[in-house]
């Protein structure tokens, strides 16, 4: 017991550590005035409700749903196909796509922005729609790693192979026998991509700016203005996250079951 106290002590000061900001980022989106005291002077909900009667930042949500969700959903249509045959029956381009996944890391968002802008800006097309390409790409490993891990817990080329001795065609097996066996490790790994695209800043702020404003963007304008209501935001994307967080955990652990199953 003496020798795991020290180790579980300093866990605990690093979990504090580590909770503390956001503890009081969301408690500063609920205080009246927090100026003179330790703790906020009182509690309210103007603030949230403030936010959420702006029509700037229902906007701004809406935006950042659209973008995100559209870079997921046009990921879920040609990329995830496309790692599914290449899984299934030419594994031996896997290293190809091993090494474009690693490739997507080497481009830092500030390289990357100057790049698009200087490709895309003259030839006419709407730079919404390159960072939305970019985004597909930038979720790519999110996107192949779940796809892969998935059809791997599953045995899919065996599960695939016995589903067509019993009689089943190839169509079939895939809508009926794979994909509900994949389908909790696939939403978990668009539910992850859809996170990490909701927080980006970077990308969307150098090459689009204030003309597609995100939440993100409205958050850095709120900093400005009221910090309170920039909690109020911080406040309201941690819960988003945290429920996105708990739904990915519980999907990977389904995921898992079946594979044991």
């Amino acid at each position: 017991m003496k020798k795991r106290g020290l180790p579980d002590l300093f866990f605990v000061i690093l979990v504090l550590y580590l909770f503390f900001p956001i503890l009081a980022t969301s408690l500063y989106a609920f205080a009246t005035k927090w100026n003179k005291t330790i703790f906020p002077e009182g509690i309210t909900f103007k603030w949230i409700s403030t936010l959420f009667q702006d029509m700037n930042f229902i906007e701004a949500f809406g935006r950042t749903v659209l973008l995100s969700g559209g870079a997921v959903v046009i990921a879920f249509l040609f990329v995830v196909p496309a790692i599914f045959v290449i899984v299934l029956y030419f594994p031996k381009y896997e290293k190809w796509i091993q090494a474009i996944v690693v490739m997507v890391y080497a481009f830092p968002g500030v390289i990357l922005a100057v790049g698009l802008i200087r490709a895309y800006s003259k030839i006419g097309v709407p730079m919404v729609f390159v960072v939305l390409g970019a985004y597909v790409i930038g979720i790519l490993p999110y996107i192949y790693q779940s796809t892969r891990n998935s059809l791997r817990n599953v045995n899919a080329r065996q599960l695939l192979d016995a589903a067509e001795l019993l009689g089943a065609s190839k169509v079939q097996s895939f809508l009926k026998v794979l994909l509900p066996s994949v389908y909790p490790g696939l939403f978990a790994g668009a539910l992850l991509s859809f996170s990490v695209l909701f927080g980006e800043f970077v990308l969307i702020n150098l090459v689009v700016g204030s003309r597609f404003e995100t939440v993100q963007i409205y958050l850095v304008k709120k900093l400005e203005t009221s910090g309170h209501i920039a909690s109020a935001v911080v406040f309201v994307y941690l819960v988003l996250m945290g429920i996105l967080t708990i739904t990915i955990s519980v999907l990977t652990k389904r995921s898992k079951g079946v594979a044991n199953t």
